[in-house]
């Protein structure tokens, strides 16, 4: 160990590296001016590299020679990054078990991983003086300038400089004007512009609440100076959103922030468009849409308190917060709140231990709450808030099952279902069909031999779609073309097998050829902003057929859907996965919530081959609660989440034999050092991953689970030290994931 004089530093630096570590360095020419503090970015040399690394700590001693410790290269940043977001990483790298660098790495925009300072982009606005407002004679000889004072004037926050020349004006222009007296400027932020003019937080008056939502939004408003979890458990159409806003408006008088997660890319243009309605603050958006640039304004907008109310997908959790008030996790059941590769986090768990750590409330929204909020909530640790009445009085869909055995069909559709969608089409309402399937068919088969068209890097069929004309993977994106002839018999009779969004959409197609069909789903939606402009056509009115996948299911308002036909109910009804009864029903239920939503009763027909099924049969005549209340009484008999905790180990190889040696021996040495503590933690396993190969690689999986969840992570953190000391543990890859959604 070196011990240098107490007057040398040695940085702990965390460097975007796998190895769950930090390095020590010696500081180089340059200094921050307070001296140096953990969470200033540093470029430090890296092997061979010259990586973007973060001070963590500092201190006066290494483990390692002093003649051995390299210098850092350069300093980034003057200040730190904010410590709270600091701590939040390390937070998140100690419970998920994963590399501190690579934590910090990934909870910044791209732009500060590549060493960009922590600006934001700025632009000019340009606004009429008083002297501009009469400007007499003076510019009677310079018609283009008078035209633009013109234009100004016409715009009370003013015009920035890309509108300006947009207009045909030049800077010339702008200049003389300026020097007249006539106008002037002001440096604005790019991502969230000051509000000019009333310095009420409304830019529109409030909707009227009724008493439920009265009731709820007073219970919220007791506890906006303290942490506290609120779960708003609120049927489809209740007017959470609206609770949410005002709720916001109390926290935005108080001069402090609100931090608003959604779970798709889809919901976040029609939440940004009703707050920047509402209020008359900055509000930003941040998700995976945005290019660099952007992601870097909206961050930098939010961290230094200009953005009042930020609204992202689940990477926002990590975005720093000058003043924060309010945290709000709406559709908090969605699956996409948890990152599935990498550091994989659960979001919405996340910002439960943000808002703890910052001392704010934060509400978790959602008409079909997820089995572990459900059963915080029973035991007393959230409080249950309830909206069991429609915003507007509005009637709740009429759910009724439709038997399929032995019904003729056309693109999954059987005659009630399109005799239904006719009567509403002629009574010029709107018509959801929920096909949770992409393409045209899930596969093709061959009609004389029964060959399938599987995939040959994956143990999955190759969906058929039309445009274009292949065979897809969905699980690694290996595409063919369709054969004319069937590879394994010769027979042309090649048919599809199964309906997906492209095949239903044709054959709504042939039935209804007088009315608009639009397809909503990953295929369609590629393009930027295609979404947004579809689901506003759609809130436009008028009849049209809308034919998609889960992407319309989430939280979307559509007034003028009168009837939502889903076209096969049974997906989620006999899995291995013990989940997957808890998300179809909330899949089922979210997409049954977009009818009749508006003056118009709804009606959800729901087709099955199964329909004497009892949890579907539960679901229709009871509802979602009643479900989920069956359902936590079997997750307790059978000791599964969420009255247990699990992790993961998966692990994957070019040969299943490696993968499965090591995972045996990791097992075995689990349970030998669990015997040892006398640990109360199941090891199980290993057995190959539901589907075993993907990609032409082969995956198997280890479960640790245990009452509690901090001896979890103690044989967590055991076992992927274990691992890291085998030596044929580098020639594969894998992965410990902490509270896993799905056994894949």
């Amino acid at each position: 160990m070196s011990t240098p004089g107490p007057d040398r530093v040695i940085l702990a630096v965390a460097v975007p590296s796998p190895l769950k570590r930090v390095f020590d360095y010696l500081p180089g020419h340059d200094a921050p001016e307070e001296g140096w503090v953990a969470g200033v970015r540093v470029r430090v040399p890296f092997g061979r590299r010259s990586v973007i690394g973060v001070v963590i700590d500092i201190h006066h001693q290494s483990d390692v020679p002093l003649a051995r410790l390299r210098r850092i290269d350069t300093l980034i940043d003057r200040t730190p990054l904010p410590a709270d977001w600091l701590w939040l990483c390390r937070f998140a790298a100690r419970y998920y078990q994963h590399s501190l660098g690579e934590t910090l790495s990934s909870a910044m925009p791209a732009l500060l991983r590549q060493g960009r300072p922590l600006t934001a982009r700025s632009q000019a606005r340009w606004f009429i003086t008083e002297a501009g407002r009469a400007p007499g004679e003076v510019l009677s000889r310079a018609p283009r300038q008078a035209e633009l004072l013109a234009a100004i004037a016409q715009h009370p926050r003013g015009l920035v400089a890309s509108a300006i020349s947009a207009l045909g004006f030049n800077r010339p222009q702008l200049h003389a004007l300026r020097d007249k007296g006539f106008i002037d400027c002001h440096e604005e932020s790019v991502a969230a512009p000051a509000s000019v003019g009333s310095p009420k937080t409304l830019a529109e008056p409030t909707l009227p609440l009724n008493r439920e939502q009265a009731s709820v939004l007073a219970e919220l408003h007791q506890d906006l100076d303290r942490f506290r979890v609120s779960l708003l458990h609120g049927v489809t159409g209740s007017g959470k959103t609206e609770v949410y806003l005002q709720l916001i408006e109390a926290v935005l008088d108080r001069g402090r922030q609100a931090l608003v997660l959604v779970p798709e890319i889809g919901l976040t243009p029609q939440t940004l468009s009703r707050f920047r309605k509402r209020f008359n603050a900055p509000v930003i958006a941040l998700h995976s849409g945005l290019n660099d640039n952007e992601r870097l304004d909206s961050w930098e907008a939010a961290r230094s308190g200009r953005a009042a109310v930020l609204i992202g997908t689940r990477s926002a959790v990590f975005t720093p917060l000058a003043s924060p008030g309010v945290i709000i996790v709406d559709e908090e059941h969605d699956g996409s709140f948890k990152q599935q590769d990498s550091l994989r986090y659960h979001a919405r768990d996340l910002a439960i231990v943000r808002a703890q750590h910052d001392g704010v409330p934060i509400v978790l929204g959602s008409a079909t709450p997820s089995l572990e909020s459900l059963a915080r909530a029973r035991d007393g640790h959230y409080r249950h808030l309830r909206l069991n009445t429609r915003a507007g009085n509005a009637a709740p869909a009429a759910l009724s099952l439709v038997d399929l055995r032995g019904k003729p069909q056309r693109g999954g559709l059987g005659p009630q279902a399109l005799t239904a969608i006719r009567e509403h089409l002629q009574a010029e309402r709107q018509v959801l069909v929920f096909v949770n399937r992409r393409g045209f068919a899930p596969t093709l088969t061959c009609h004389q031999c029964g060959w399938l068209a599987e995939c040959p890097q994956c143990d999955a069929r190759m969906t058929l779609h039309r445009d274009p004309h292949r065979l897809i993977c969905h699980h690694c994106e290996q595409q063919r073309g369709v054969p004319d002839a069937c590879p394994k018999c010769g027979s042309a009779d090649l048919r599809p097998q199964g309906a997906g969004t492209e095949r239903t959409e044709e054959a709504l197609q042939e039935a209804f050829s007088d009315t608009r069909i639009m397809r909503i789903d990953r295929d369609s939606t590629r393009k930027r902003d295609a979404l947004e402009q579809t689901l506003t056509e759609i809130r436009q009115g008028g009849s049209c057929l809308l034919v998609g996948t889960q992407m319309l299911a989430k939280g979307h308002h559509f007034p003028h859907v009168t009837l939502v036909v889903v076209v096969n109910a049974d997906g989620g009804l006999y899995s291995a996965d013990f989940r997957a009864l808890e998300h179809s029903a909330q899949l089922l239920t979210q997409v049954a919530g977009r009818a009749g939503r508006a003056q118009h009763p709804g009606r959800v027909l729901i087709q099955t081959l199964h329909p004497e099924d009892p949890s579907l049969r539960l679901l229709v005549e009871e509802g979602y609660d009643a479900l989920a209340e069956e359902l936590l009484t079997e997750r307790r008999l059978a000791g599964l989440p969420p009255f247990r905790f699990m992790a993961l180990m998966r692990g994957e190889s070019a040969r299943m034999e490696a993968v499965i040696e090591l995972f045996t021996r990791a097992g075995e040495a689990m349970r030998a050092w669990l015997d040892e503590r006398g640990l109360a933690v199941h090891c199980l396993g290993p057995v190959p991953a539901p589907m075993e190969r993907r990609q032409n690689r082969y995956h198997a999986q280890l479960l640790l689970s245990a009452d509690r969840r901090s001896a979890l992570h103690e044989a967590s953190a055991w076992l992927d030290e274990w691992m890291t000391q085998q030596a044929d543990a580098r020639r594969l890859r894998y992965s410990i994931d902490i509270d896993p959604q799905e056994m894949y």
